[in-house]
């Protein structure tokens, strides 16, 4: 009879396989110099383009140095080890490019126009109020 712990080894296999076979997974990774964007290929055919400034780490690299990526993981990884820079196929689906620090720089250069009205609004009362200090 199995023991729990094979049971348990078990299921986590069939987990496995089935994530294998149902999330796209990276086969093939490159660095287009013109376009700037690192372009994955996915096991589902579909290839999608990421700008290198929204992937922590590559702002500041030169252009050698990015083509330097590999596919790690069966897939689930990319990898520019002479930048020491890892990053998560998933993540970067989700539009996850970095540490939550990365992101939140990232959500602050965001623009529209409801940002810029808010902002000519808060400008014409004299500017964002100041901090109220306790007494």
């Amino acid at each position: 009879m199995a023991s729990l712990e094979d049971d348990d080894i078990d299921a986590a296999l069939k987990r496995g396989q089935a994530a294998r076979n149902s999330e796209p997974r990276a086969t093939s990774v490159t660095f287009d110099a013109r376009s700037q964007k690192v372009v994955i290929g996915l096991s589902n055919g579909i290839t999608v383009a990421v700008p290198v400034d929204l992937i922590e780490g590559l702002a500041g690299a030169t252009a050698a140095e990015r083509a330097e990526v590999e596919v790690q993981g069966s897939g689930y990884g990319l990898q520019w080890p002479a930048l020491d820079i890892d990053v998560s196929v998933p993540g970067l689906m989700a539009g996850v490019f970095g540490t939550r620090a990365h992101m939140a720089r990232l959500a602050g250069q965001a623009t529209s126009t409801a940002k810029a009205a808010a902002s000519r609004k808060n400008g014409a009362k004299g500017g964002r109020p100041r901090k109220q200090t306790a007494a």
